[in-house]
């Protein structure tokens, strides 16, 4: 009997974390789903996306352990779930810094969504260089027999950023000591030169877009002719442009 009743805890202990797990699943994909639709929007409607690349991934049970330990918590899965706000995480790579905005606006005023905190490294860079912008989005998840409200973190950054950031990573993957002083500048400066490159990539968008905005100018209805849908371009019948001339 005492073996059973071991063997009924060990199960409804799996069960619980299958079920924390899997809520943090769901939220993801959620927020993975709102991304893509948003990308698609942009470039069917647009003809440009401004969203390169979307990476996700949710912290191991022997991750969040760890993070508990060190923050010397209690191990249960209502602490874990109010101690650790990055069990899931999203991050999103764009081509420009203006874009990082308009699209992180776009996302907090879903009205689904609750935005938890903001953080702005590329404003208020971190000491070493780095720059992203961190949104804590609490998102609904519709389970079978109740409405969970789960955390995501999402990090937004620039192709440039994100390039600086993981090689950061991989240079002091496990180094735990201190940085020498000399290295620490050397990696500011290659942050600051990452974000001058954004900078001049944006004006050359800028620039390039204000000539074929001028180019169209000349002829309004020649973006007109094609529409694309489903990754398949559609010209339009020439009677059907003349009709939208009239």
């Amino acid at each position: 009997m005492h073996i059973d009743n071991q063997l009924e805890k060990l199960k409804q202990l799996k069960y619980e974390l299958t079920r924390f797990m899997m809520i943090y699943k769901f939220a993801l994909a959620e927020m993975e789903t709102k991304i893509d639709i948003l990308k698609e929007e942009f470039q069917l409607l647009h003809d440009y996306s401004p969203i390169e690349h979307t990476k996700s991934r949710i912290k191991s049970p022997e991750s969040i352990m760890k993070k508990m330990l060190r923050k010397n918590s209690e191990l249960s899965l209502p602490q874990i779930r109010a101690s650790i706000k990055d069990i899931a995480g999203l991050r999103i790579t764009f081509s420009f810094i203006s874009d990082i905005y308009q699209v992180s606006a776009m996302l907090q005023k879903q009205d689904d969504l609750k935005v938890l905190e903001v953080k702005d490294y590329i404003k208020n860079p971190k000491p070493n260089g780095y720059q992203s912008l961190h949104l804590l989005i609490e998102v609904p998840v519709f389970m079978s027999d109740c409405q969970e409200h789960v955390c995501v973190e999402v990090q937004i950054r620039t192709i440039a950023m994100d390039f600086w950031a993981s090689l950061e990573h991989k240079i002091f993957y496990k180094y735990s000591q201190a940085v020498p002083e000399n290295l620490t500048r050397e990696l500011k400066n290659a942050a600051d030169k990452a974000y001058e490159l954004d900078l001049q990539m944006e004006r050359l968008h800028r620039e390039i877009k204000e000539i074929k905005d001028s180019q169209e100018d000349e002829d309004p209805f020649s973006e007109l002719r094609d529409m694309i849908l489903n990754n398949q371009q559609f010209s339009l019948p020439d009677n059907f442009v003349k009709l939208l001339k009239e």
